[in-house]
């Protein structure tokens, strides 16, 4: 199997792929809130690709609602991504807001299932073949749907001071816009209103998350199920100031007009928005949810769960080796020595603790780990799964319902040493096995733990649990995917223990 370009990868949120072999048929006429739309035969659902939720954006504000049409609309196409780098694959456009339905009929009262992709609030689209939705359509008799918002600067970058109040949560707005589209339109589709499940992975799963927090966004979704993607805190609105003044300063405008701002060049704002972070002191500028105190009054998980959302089912899950996921090309990393783990260690795992504390600790759980295995285990455990168990924990102590699962099985690709990496579960909650870099064939193996998985989601967005018992503290009953599943009590409870000793701070906040 070639090897896989991480950077690629990492930069959309989701996995590159050539478009999934479908033949599309007759066309389907559905009418919507806002005019007709013309799709197609895919598989063996209806397929409806690029549907207007809002109007053109203007630029940091608020989104609006379409103009209606007249006549027939073709929906056989995507729509194009937001403004970003990295995505050479799709057009791009400020003009974004677009979504996609698969349905097997436009008559029922199916499950909706939404789908929100990743990238950390920076980058990807819902248009990737790894999330096309109609095999997971036709599986679970329901409709789903994925879509294209703003992103990075234009969707977060907070520009309150500079006459855009509504621009900090500018994508998470167009993101309340498309769950109304939802609620209005769903019965259109032959789906519930009344059931509607949210799921994203990584950026779509703290996207989600945040959602749970935002007065606008009550009960317009009814589950919640986020894979290897939390939300613990959101910017504060000072740090949120020192990244958009570092933006204007890259962008050589000391003090912009409003008008000014709107008009930059969307690719001058892109490479001005790779500047080093001046909160993080490393990476590109960040941008992420405000606290803003107009659209987000408090923090998604800080310091409780928000009380908004706590009698939606939420199932939170993680990869066993999420930053086996971040290593691009660099096969060194596989092979650093014991001298080196500590220097590369101290900023992998994104929490303050003595590198050598950890590394001891590891050796003494782990004997047999190589230097890499510990890297790799540390990092995650403190970076990516932390901010999991927080949510969790939060969720425990309120009484909400709340549910666990860990992905162990091991993707097959470069002979298994990439484990159970960062965005594995896409393509097995999809089941689209072909399109993925990790997996790339449909092997009786992966066809196994697909449907497993995707049969989770469909049972969670069916009745409201996944079929195992609820994330109670002390049990921490979680399910562990793998060839053989099961459940099991306070997985890594070692791991668990040693960083939460030391303060958690939500990445990029």
């Amino acid at each position: 199997m070639k090897k896989i370009d991480r950077r690629a990868l990492m930069a959309s949120g989701l996995a590159l792929a050539a478009a999934p072999d479908v033949h599309a048929q007759a066309a389907s006429i559905a009418r919507t809130t806002f005019g007709r739309v013309r799709g197609v035969t895919e598989g063996g659902v209806l397929s409806f690709k690029g549907v207007r939720y809002g109007a053109p954006t203007q630029r940091f504000m608020a989104p609006r609602e379409p103009t209606p049409w007249r006549g027939v609309r073709d929906a056989l196409a995507y729509g194009p991504a937001c403004p970003q780098r990295g995505l050479e694959s799709e057009p791009q456009s400020e003009d974004c807001l677009f979504l996609n339905v698969w349905t097997p009929s436009l008559q029922g009262q199916r499950p909706v299932l939404l789908y929100i992709h990743g990238g950390a609030y920076n980058t990807g689209s819902g248009s990737s073949p790894i999330t096309n939705g109609a095999r997971l359509a036709e599986r679970g008799d329901a409709v789903v749907i994925t879509l294209n918002h703003r992103l990075n600067a234009f969707g977060y970058a907070y520009l309150a001071a500079y006459g855009f109040p509504d621009s900090g949560n500018a994508g998470q707005l167009d993101l309340i816009l498309a769950l109304q589209w939802v609620q209005r339109n769903a019965a259109h589709f032959g789906g519930d209103a009344g059931n509607v499940t949210v799921f994203g992975q990584s950026g779509g799963g703290a996207k989600i998350a945040t959602l749970m927090a935002m007065p606008a966004a009550a009960g317009l979704f009814h589950r919640a199920f986020t894979m290897s993607g939390q939300q613990v805190t959101a910017s504060g609105p000072l740090n949120a100031t020192r990244r958009t003044d570092a933006l204007i300063n890259a962008l050589h405008r000391v003090a912009p007009t409003p008008r000014e701002l709107a008009t930059v060049p969307a690719d001058l704002i892109l490479q001005a928005s790779t500047m080093i972070d001046p909160v993080l002191g490393f990476g590109s500028l960040y941008f992420g949810p405000v606290l803003d105190e107009r659209h987000l009054t408090r923090h998604p998980f800080y310091p409780a769960a928000a009380p908004q959302s706590l009698g939606i089912p939420l199932l939170i899950g993680n990869t066993h080796d999420e930053t086996r996921g971040f290593v691009g090309d660099d096969r060194a990393m596989f092979g650093m020595s014991w001298n080196e783990l500590p220097r590369l260690l101290a900023t992998a795992m994104r929490v303050d603790i003595l590198p050598d504390t950890v590394v001891a600790e590891y050796r003494r759980l782990y004997p047999h780990y190589s230097p890499s295995d510990v890297y790799f285990a540390a990092s995650t455990a403190a970076r990516s799964w932390r901010g999991a168990l927080i949510e969790l924990e939060a969720r425990a102590e309120a009484g909400a319902p709340a549910y666990a699962y860990q992905l162990d099985w091991r993707a097959p690709a470069e002979g298994g040493i990439f484990g159970a990496p960062h965005t594995l579960d896409i393509p097995l909650v999809f089941g689209n096995l072909e399109q993925s870099h990790w997996i790339g064939a449909r092997s009786p193996e992966a066809e196994a733990m697909s449907a497993q998985m995707m049969d989770t989601l469909i049972r969670f967005a069916r009745v409201g649990d996944p079929g195992w018992p609820p994330y109670r503290l002390p049990e921490r009953q979680t399910m562990i995917f793998d060839t053989t599943s099961r459940v099991v009590s306070d997985p890594r409870r070692e791991e668990r223990e040693l960083f939460a000793r030391v303060p958690y701070i939500q990445p990029g906040t």
